[in-house]
């Protein structure tokens, strides 16, 4: 500052002082408020703050914020309308994305693939990549570097890390998805040789047992078998088979590192991304029939009633004796069909299906049993095309396999409780701690009292449960699911509500889930008298609940796209289904379809031709329309497919009456 005087340079100093202390005051006097952006097809937006509070932000000020972004903004009052203005982001809505590429005379920008953003981002393409080969249409995986919000960032702006498929590709909706989430394209590198290792373990040699399968027909990762036998005593012995891949894959091999990042097997329509190399998962650890294989096995016991006796873990050698399918044993069962089993084990499976009938009377009567859904199965043709959909219900095979499998897992749990008192378990509370009261709340407005406990405490809530259950209203338990909480992985023992036991640790899957192979190599430490490791850590814990949180989101986002695709020439045709009400929200109500599992929106204004007459609450899921109601949760309709939009992958649909 040459040229100035000391007093002039002193003076503008304090000047800039009192100017930024006014601004200061300012700031501090002005009605701020922060929250979470919403965008409309509109150009317009909403600030929806933390404590329900929804604010206009005009169509020039959402060209400076995106959809999903956390920010602080200046409310302005107008009379009694007020508007907010975004000043400080707070935390970008987008981060890593999806998105498809747009080339316009030699301009490079991208849109991101999502139902809510339609802005469209000035792009460079990194470094490493070959712009040469990304072309106007296709999938990229992009991030956010610039935001007009930040100091010193004028615009958007964004680049391109890498390539997700072209635009003509056929596998589009699986490589889009799983890059989306984050997920392995493909299965793990097979590795050269997979030694089975000495464990200084005894092996039982069991293979002269005719052990069976029960899985689909295209399953190649058989991971359990099973050998039933009927006691002269009463009930029966279960003796119950697992793959044992921690006999290839020693902890901390490569492959292991692997399958502890990838954490579970990812099962989309068409395609299977395996946890193990598929060289492990289809072959050598899967329970072929005719093959030998190494397991880690359990026997146990179960009363005539039910209940669960005696077990124990051992390892072993087995051979399944049969390779059967769901559907063939079910038929054989019920009476229907030409098919048969062979004499060995169509006893047991005789004597399973007995089983399976008392261990479900006795987890209807003293723990809690799943409503039976039907499973929606996508028959695709080499290029991913829907040829169909089918419905298969859960029949008898399905049970008898699921309840051998719950009965062996609550073994499990018992025993690293016992023996260790960690491992991997499945911790499922009823409902958030912090949603309890409001869950007594609510139940107190239906006219059902129940103590604090019978929210928080097993005991208490299986008795609540089955009188909730007794009342068959399907809108009282889409409202109560509003409360609940969801499963998670924990290295302690913890109750599972959903299943009404007190502790419950999966080992019967370990070729799909690591936490399994967990499991199975403290259950050997056990065997061996081997001291115990630290108990698993609440990183991996948490790795774990969040990598099944994003395999069940990319499988239903493959199947929303493939929906979308199947489902175009119906509603192209207004094809009405028959439905059942899943959600209300404030902009209308999602429905799913019962023939074949799709879900539609049905947007207030399809409801009603006058949108006024049209009243949502969202909170109690009721629809009141012309002052009466006309729909609630859990409700049957019938509705007409109106829309099929590839580029949200959403259906639309409207009510026929």
């Amino acid at each position: 500052m040459a040229g100035y005087s000391r007093q002039l340079i002193e003076h503008m100093l304090q000047n800039n002082s009192l100017l930024a202390q006014l601004k200061q005051q300012i700031r501090d006097t002005t009605p701020r408020a922060e929250g979470v952006i919403k965008a409309t097809e509109k150009g317009f937006g909403f600030l929806e703050t933390d404590s329900g509070e929804s604010y206009f932000v005009p169509p020039p000020a959402m060209k400076q914020v995106m959809h999903g972004d956390r920010v602080e903004a200046v409310i302005h009052e107008n009379g009694d309308k007020k508007s907010v203005e975004p000043e400080k982001l707070i935390e970008a809505g987008l981060d890593r994305f999806v998105a498809r590429v747009q080339k316009r005379e030699d301009r490079l920008a991208v849109v991101p693939d999502h139902p809510s953003i339609r802005n469209v981002l000035k792009a460079r393409i990194k470094n490493s990549l070959d712009e040469s080969t990304i072309a106007d249409g296709d999938w990229v995986v992009a991030r956010l570097v610039r935001h007009p919000l930040k100091e010193n960032d004028r615009g958007f702006f964004s680049q391109i890390d890498e390539l997700v498929a072209k635009s003509d590709d056929p596998a589009v909706p699986w490589r889009v998805t799983l890059a989306r989430h984050t997920l392995e394209q493909e299965c793990p590198d097979a590795g050269t040789e997979w030694p089975l290792h000495d464990e200084g373990l005894t092996r039982e040699d069991l293979t002269a047992q005719p052990f069976f399968t029960i899985d689909g027909e295209k399953t190649r990762d058989m991971d359990d078998a099973l050998h039933v036998e009927a006691l002269e005593s009463g009930g029966w012995r279960l003796s119950v088979a697992i793959a044992d891949p921690t006999a290839y894959v020693e902890e901390g091999h490569a492959a292991d590192l692997e399958a502890r990042t990838r954490a579970f097997t990812v099962y989309l329509p068409g395609q299977n991304v395996t946890m193990l190399p598929e060289q492990l998962a289809d072959d050598l650890c899967s329970l072929w029939e005719g093959q030998t294989r190494p397991a880690l096995a359990c026997s146990l016991d179960i009363n005539a009633d039910g209940s669960l006796g005696d077990y124990r873990f051992f390892a072993a050698n087995v051979k399944s004796h049969a390779k059967l399918a769901y559907d063939r044993v079910s038929d054989w069962i019920d009476g229907q069909g030409d098919w048969a089993p062979a004499d060995n084990v169509a006893e047991q499976l005789k004597a399973l299906r007995d089983l399976t009938e008392a261990r479900t009377a006795w987890r209807n009567e003293h723990a809690l049993v799943f409503k039976d859904r039907p499973d929606y199965v996508f028959d695709l043709d080499e290029a991913g095309n829907v040829l169909g959909i089918r419905t298969e219900d859960r029949r008898i095979a399905n049970r008898m396999i699921e309840e051998s499998m719950i009965a062996a897992n609550a073994c499990c749990a018992d025993f690293l409780a016992k023996h260790i008192g960690h491992g991997i378990f499945n911790v499922h509370r009823a409902f958030e701690p912090e949603k309890a009261e409001s869950a007594q709340e609510f139940l107190a407005t239906q006219e059902i009292e129940v103590a604090q406990e019978a929210l928080t405490e097993l005991a208490h809530y299986k008795e609540l449960k089955r009188a909730l259950e007794s009342r068959d209203d399907a809108w009282l338990d889409a409202r109560l699911r509003r409360f609940q909480g969801f499963t998670s992985m924990s290295a302690q023992p913890g109750p599972h509500f959903g299943l009404g036991l007190p502790a419950y640790a999966t080992w019967t899957s370990p070729i799909r889930k690591y936490g399994d192979m967990v499991n199975h190599r403290l259950i050997k430490r056990v065997l061996k008298g081997e001291q115990a490791p630290a108990e698993a850590s609440q990183q991996l814990t948490e790795q774990l609940t969040e990598r099944r949180r994003l395999n069940r989101m990319a499988e239903r986002d493959v199947k929303d796209w493939l929906y979308v695709r199947y489902l175009t020439p119906a509603a192209q045709n207004q094809d009405t289904f028959d439905a059942e009400i899943m959600a209300i929200n404030r902009g209308g109500m999602r429905v799913r379809l019962l023939e074949n599992g799709a879900t539609a929106f049905v947007p207030a204004p399809l409801m009603h031709s006058d949108r006024a007459k049209v009243v949502i609450d969202d909170k109690e899921g009721r629809i009141q329309i012309e002052g009466e109601e006309r729909y609630k949760l859990g409700d049957s309709l019938r509705v007409a497919l109106t829309e099929a939009r590839e580029e949200t992958r959403s259906l639309v649909a409207k009510p026929t009456a």
